[in-house]
């Protein structure tokens, strides 16, 4: 099983200037922010960008997103879930503006992505705010001619916490190559067939694709989160080696 926070792929580690061209709210405390970068040749699904900040008395923080978009030239798209105590997170949901400039790096990663030349079923399995690289995996499937199963898992506090889900309902009522299954731990949807619970290994396992022939699976979401799904899947016989993972606080790092 192989596991880490954001591991760098071979990109530039020059810092560039993006102007931000959309805002779209995903819930009262997220939002989806679109960046066009200049001389950008587009990202593979599951990679993130660093976003550095720097105050009129030159102090500077850096935050790491994922990138909710895949392959789409000069523009990337970022979803960012507000942190009460974060430095960045905050002033990127409630305050940039279309038109404003943001110092951007990457976007980074080569080993927490996939590739439409992947060809093995995938398993995505995310918790709250870790839907954001797995969507980016799900749009360059459908984007793609390549015909393998895709089922994501999202386990969610309640409906409205939930990202993206307007098009998560199209795709899942009309693509023949994704399936999405919901766990809601706290609230439920209206009439949902069972009450609001956490997540279990039982849930889990009838939720997924099955061991056999062995899925690629991505889990992103809360280390807790995330590591006690992947304990789960050894357990249940997936091979460890099959199996990907990245833990974050938020949405793509300390916020």
């Amino acid at each position: 099983m192989k596991s880490g926070i954001h591991e760098a792929g071979p990109v530039s580690g020059l810092w560039r200037v993006a102007e931000v061209v959309s805002r779209v709210p995903e819930s009262e405390t997220a939002r989806t922010i679109g960046l066009r970068v200049g001389g950008l040749m587009g990202n593979l699904a599951g990679q993130h960008i660093d976003i550095r900040l720097t105050a009129e008395d030159g102090y500077s923080a850096v935050r790491s997103y994922s990138v909710a978009t895949a392959g789409m030239d000069e523009l990337l798209e970022i979803t960012v879930d507000e942190l009460p105590d974060g430095e960045v997170s905050p002033y990127l949901v409630r305050d940039v503006a279309i038109g404003d400039q943001l110092e951007i790096r990457g976007p980074v990663g080569g080993w927490f992505v996939w590739r439409p030349t992947d060809t093995n079923p995938v398993q995505l399995i995310a918790g709250g705010s870790g839907i954001v690289p797995l969507m980016s995996m799900i749009r360059a499937h459908e984007a793609s001619e390549n015909p393998s199963q895709f089922r994501l898992l999202y386990s969610l506090k309640s409906p409205a916490a939930g990202f993206y889900r307007d098009e998560l309902l199209t795709l899942s009522r009309e693509s023949p190559k994704l399936t999405v299954d919901y766990v809601y731990t706290r609230e439920a949807p209206p009439g949902w067939q069972t009450a609001p619970k956490r997540l279990t290994a039982e849930v889990l396992l009838a939720s997924i694709l099955p061991a056999d022939p062995a899925p690629d699976t991505f889990i992103c979401g809360q280390t807790v989160f995330v590591e006690t799904v992947a304990e789960w899947l050894v357990e249940a016989g997936y091979p460890a080696a099959s199996i990907k993972t990245e833990r974050f606080g938020g949405t793509g790092g300390t916020q």
